[in-house]
């Protein structure tokens, strides 16, 4: 006979579930206080959000944050789908120094890696700005995007792609006709998990960022040095929101596209 949870189980994950969230659930609340003062409650206002749509350097913030996590995402997406590729489907000479290349950014620190890549971009005269920036997080999200899509290619049949090469399909469209889509969930959470690391990284713009380049997080913490506003509250709560809707649809898309999946091999 199969027991229900303990009351120990269940205080447990009602313990990690308020570690893990009353602290966002604070600051949305906040984020509509009318109170100037983060800690007093002055009664519910959206004077905030109002104050934040004027607030032209934040916007310009979001903006070049919102460009860079796209772009940035988009081009580690890519080639990680190529380098998964490579490290799944080759036995080339050098393939495990090619993985430890790729996959140094996952232990290096961020302050060695930020200071790589601006010794970098100053030896090849290159202006900091929007695209040593976007550069920069593609390089601390590629590796991020070769595992995921890695781990998806492992579990992949390699004989419906050599099936369609045998019909005198080329490699490239091949891939792209049959390996592409049976991986495409994979392709679409590693696209949205270097989205997030870019939305969220601080230290690495911080080295490689110039002028008209300040991304979300470099002017929240400058404004958090001076104090928090309630106008930091209210930007912070629209982030959590972008990312919770992101990953709402996306959840939602690949559990349509699997249950497209079962009816149509039914």
């Amino acid at each position: 006979m199969r027991r229900g949870p303990s009351a120990f189980n269940i205080a447990s994950i009602a313990l990690g579930l308020t570690f893990l969230y009353a602290p966002i659930v604070i600051l949305v609340a906040y984020s509509f206080n009318a109170s100037r003062l983060v800690t007093v409650w002055g009664g519910f206002s959206t004077r905030w959000y109002a104050a934040l749509f004027k607030d032209s350097q934040m916007l310009d913030a979001i903006w070049v944050t919102l460009r860079v996590g796209v772009v940035s995402a988009t081009f580690a997406t890519v080639l990680g789908t190529l380098a998964a590729v490579a490290l799944a489907r080759g036995g080339f000479r050098g393939r495990t120094l090619f993985a430890g290349g790729i996959y140094a950014t996952l232990v290096m620190p961020e302050v060695i890696l930020g200071l790589a890549l601006l010794l970098l971009f100053v030896g090849a005269g290159l202006p900091r700005g929007f695209w040593t920036v976007t550069l920069s997080h593609t390089t601390l999200t590629l590796a991020y995007a070769t595992v995921i899509i890695q781990a998806r290619l492992g579990s992949v049949d390699r004989s419906l792609a050599e099936a369609a090469q045998d019909l005198g399909c080329p490699p490239w469209k091949a891939f792209v006709l049959v390996t592409l889509p049976m991986i495409a969930p994979a392709v679409a959470a590693a696209w949205m998990l270097a989205f997030t690391l870019s939305l969220d990284d601080l230290v690495i713009a911080s080295f490689t960022s110039g002028p008209g380049a300040t991304t979300l997080p470099m002017r929240i913490y400058s404004q958090v040095r001076l104090g928090v506003s309630p106008e930091i509250n209210a930007v912070s709560t629209l982030l959590i929101g972008l990312v919770a809707t992101g990953v709402i649809g996306a959840y939602l898309f690949l559990q349509r596209r699997a249950r497209v999946a079962d009816s149509g091999a039914a």
